[in-house]
């Protein structure tokens, strides 16, 4: 049975922008500021039936502008807060190339294990998340927190939610603009929604 304490914890809302070229060709895009495609425009919009329902305590958005474009399109802008703990992975060396590249000098390379010459690691990753989970649980006022960001960089975010650790990312698999809850099972942290698509037929 939960209790009303329970039910007012606070939840996070992690949103990932919609479909940029280098997303759907899987050529990593940390802070290399594309634009959105239409297509991910399309997907974005799709969001504000369902985020504009709601009312948010706060809402942050990385500043690179996929993820703004995103927020705005979703219908939260005007709330909208730039929060550079939300920036994407910092894939240094490997900006604009994709994992099989990669994996021709550095066989079994993963974000996750390795990490990236002249940019981050795991470790790293993760004490910006932790700082990101912070900041979003201490915002003033009642209500859930919106996150708007990037693929990596929620999931390291979910890893350290659960007490994974950043590279506990890799057990979560996340499309362009869907909606996903971080949220709380009998006061432990838990995942109360994933992944889920903006289209209420799929």
């Amino acid at each position: 049975m939960s209790t009303g304490q329970e039910q007012r914890q606070r939840q996070l809302w992690l949103l990932r922008h919609g479909a940029t070229e280098w997303a759907l060709n899987g050529r990593h895009t940390g802070s290399t500021d594309l634009p959105l495609l239409p297509q991910g425009e399309e997907e974005a919009r799709a969001l504000a039936p369902i985020l504009t329902r709601l009312s948010f305590a706060a809402v942050f958005s990385s500043p690179l502008q996929r993820a703004r474009r995103t927020c705005d399109l979703g219908g939260l802008g005007g709330q909208m807060q730039i929060m550079e703990d939300l920036l994407e992975w910092n894939y240094g060396d490997y900006e604009g190339i994709t994992t099989p590249e990669i994996r021709e000098t550095v066989p079994d390379w993963t974000v996750w294990t390795h990490g990236c010459p002249n940019g981050e690691n795991a470790d790293q990753v993760q004490a910006r998340c932790a700082k990101a989970i912070a900041t979003a649980l201490a915002a003033p006022g009642d209500g859930d927190v919106a996150l708007f960001a990037h693929g990596h960089i929620l999931r390291a975010l979910t890893g350290t939610w659960l007490g994974l650790g950043a590279a506990g990312g890799r057990l979560f698999k996340l499309g362009t603009a869907s909606v996903s809850i971080l949220g709380w099972e009998r006061g432990q942290k838990a995942i109360a929604r994933w992944n889920a698509p903006t289209d209420p037929g799929v």
